[in-house]
């Protein structure tokens, strides 16, 4: 059984994918911190690296665009045999640009000229004109849909058949096309009239691109606690698919989705270092800025006979856990797993295989090397957002990035959530509660404080009561008459 839950608030908006009744993705967004990937700029090149091959691009944000050589499409340059960046880009041109991959770390947003616009059938290429159909699909299914390709016009683009469009007809990719067609004919008005840097196209929020690019045929229903997003998702299907409009249900309730479900416990799961495995084993997660290590543990389990038996029931039972661990917590990039070293050839190549399988239920692309006479075994997956610890946690300020605590947006929502929580408890119409002078701050601070919404939408009055400075930042507790 395969569920979307979707979860939203003022403040934040939860995605979890729940399979076999365990959240197997789970995803953030905040109104200040939202993805830009697929975000559609009208930039201004700063300067151009001949030694790097590269340009920075001025999007208008805090930090430049890195827009690499192979980037950049044959429509901003005349094809040679060899490109060089010094040959397509010049400083102060004006160049149209797509965000590839967020800001992560000290780094800017990866930048591309190829623009696409992504449906729920097809992805437009409104200045590439290629047709072409996903490799997850089989051949005759591709075949299929190859003809139908050549029936639609997406002149003077292109357009890529999503895996999502399996079993569609020719109606439904059509009105698909049409679709994201004026939408481009509407970036190319802005374009025209936006001058340099400006962003001219935005893409979906992660809502709509959880209902767009994740929901199919096998997921039972899309679980909303939101009303009008609700309505706004329903009515989204009815348009694209209507088959699975149906399977949208609204379920409202004074306490969010996400906590009526436990999720909120699996969240916090997913910041930890440590994972334990169902055989007594254990796995440890490590974030670097080259990397991400996963450490492989027999722990807990002593196995019954011989060591090598031990060391494979624990290798194989770890494969299921680290893929689960790299599509919850979205880890991109280099990962090293250092699985328990294996004296014997086939041993090694049963960890490869086991590992292989669970990573044929990602949807994101990962390549992986065989498993080292040492144990190890080096991966890379696509690195396109942040991942859930980019999003909910921030530099220590205690040891200056060493290592990782709560963000205070993320406190005030846990706390926000908790007083919300105690007030529908309580039988008394006021309450005095201890909090975390920083947070106190902010739930009092603004035009209008998020104290006095609480109060207003609750009924009840609450007093504030500075904790000590040392305090976590999540300390709530209630006060005494």
């Amino acid at each position: 059984m395969k569920q979307i839950i979707i979860s939203r608030d003022g403040l934040e908006t939860r995605v979890a994918v729940m399979e076999e009744g365990r959240p197997a993705e789970l995803y953030v967004e905040r109104p200040g911190c939202r993805s830009l990937v697929g975000n559609i700029y009208k930039g201004r090149v700063e300067n151009v690296l001949a030694g790097m091959d590269a340009a920075f691009v001025d999007i208008g944000l805090d930090r430049n665009g890195f827009l690499y050589v192979d980037e950049v499409s044959m429509s901003e340059g005349r094809r040679t045999q060899t490109r060089k960046i010094t040959d397509l880009l010049q400083g102060g041109k004006e160049v149209l640009v797509q965000v590839a991959r967020d800001a992560m770390g000290s780094k800017g947003p990866r930048l591309t000229t190829q623009l696409t616009l992504a449906g729920r059938y097809l992805v437009y290429l409104p200045r590439t004109a290629v047709l072409g159909v996903s490799r997850r699909l089989d051949d005759a299914e591709r075949d299929r849909l190859r003809s139908i390709c050549k029936t639609l016009d997406p002149a003077p683009g292109g357009m890529i058949i999503r895996t999502a469009a399996e079993g569609a007809d020719e109606e439904a990719l059509g009105r698909d096309l049409r679709f994201l067609q004026r939408v481009w004919e509407g970036v190319e008005r802005r374009i025209r009239v936006a001058g340099a840097p400006s962003l001219v196209y935005t893409e979906a929020d992660l809502a709509m691109r959880a209902v767009r690019d994740l929901l199919g045929p096998e997921f039972d229903a899309v679980l909303v606690d939101d009303m009008k997003l609700h309505r706004r998702l329903a009515g989204y299907l009815r348009a694209v698919s209507p088959d699975l409009a149906g399977r949208v249900e609204l379920r409202e309730g004074d306490i969010p989705l996400f906590e009526r479900l436990g999720l909120d416990e699996e969240v916090g799961k997913a910041l930890r270092r440590r994972v334990e495995l169902p055989s007594g084993g254990y796995i440890v997660i490590d974030h670097t800025e080259a990397m991400t290590v996963i450490d492989v543990n027999t722990g807990r389990y002593v196995g019954r006979r011989f060591l090598e038996d031990t060391i494979l029931r624990t290798n194989v039972d770890a494969c299921r856990e680290i893929v689960r661990q790299l599509r919850l917590r979205d880890i991109g990039g280099i990962i090293v797993v250092d699985f328990i070293d294996m004296a014997s050839r086939s041993n090694r190549d049963a960890v490869l295989m086991a590992l292989e399988a669970e990573l044929a239920q990602d949807r994101t692309k990962t390549y992986v090397v065989e498993v080292s006479p040492l144990g190890l075994v080096e991966m890379t997956r696509q690195n396109v957002a942040r991942g859930l610890s980019e999003v909910l946690t921030m530099p220590c300020p205690c040891c200056h990035g060493d290592g990782r605590v709560v963000s205070e947006e993320s406190a005030l929502i846990t706390v926000e959530r908790r007083l919300r929580a105690l007030v529908l408890t309580s039988t008394s119409p006021g309450l005095r509660v201890e909090v975390h002078p920083r947070i106190a701050a902010r739930l009092l601070g603004g035009r209008n404080p998020l104290l006095r919404q609480v109060e207003q939408e609750t009924g009840h009055r609450i007093f504030l009561q500075a904790a000590d400075e040392k305090a976590a930042l999540d300390h709530l507790a209630v006060v005494p008459d």
